[in-house]
């Protein structure tokens, strides 16, 4: 992936998951709903990753959209998620959303910490 700027990317896989978690939740018809993407302190290496879905826009948030999904993330999250692309596994070594962060210089083993 070369970014083009900075914002934060969704894959193919991660696209497809996040539409269908939306209709499962019935809030995929409802265009205010967005996915909320965010940092948070805690995790084996002192920072961890938090999704959910949202429909208020706040004063210092941050909008993106790509691959038609539309993303938001604070201000102070985004300095750490800087051209980081959201992707989703379904593998044998563990299903679920990872990110992909060029900002992180080190992750745990279970990948939803991280430290930069």
């Amino acid at each position: 992936m070369v970014a083009t700027d900075n914002s934060i990317f969704v894959s193919d896989k991660a696209k497809e998951k996040v539409l269908k978690l939306m209709e499962d939740a019935g809030i995929a018809a409802d265009p205010a709903y967005f996915l909320r993407v965010g940092v948070v302190g805690g995790g084996c290496s002192g920072l961890s990753y938090k999704l959910d879905f949202d429909n208020e826009v706040k004063p210092m948030d941050q909008v993106f959209e790509d691959k038609g999904i539309k993303i938001v993330c604070d201000l102070k999250s985004f300095l750490y998620l800087v051209n980081t692309e959201l992707d989703f596994s379904d593998g044998l070594n563990g299903k679920g959303f990872y990110f992909n962060n060029p900002n992180a210089s080190r992750s745990c083993g279970c990948g939803e910490s991280f430290a930069v």
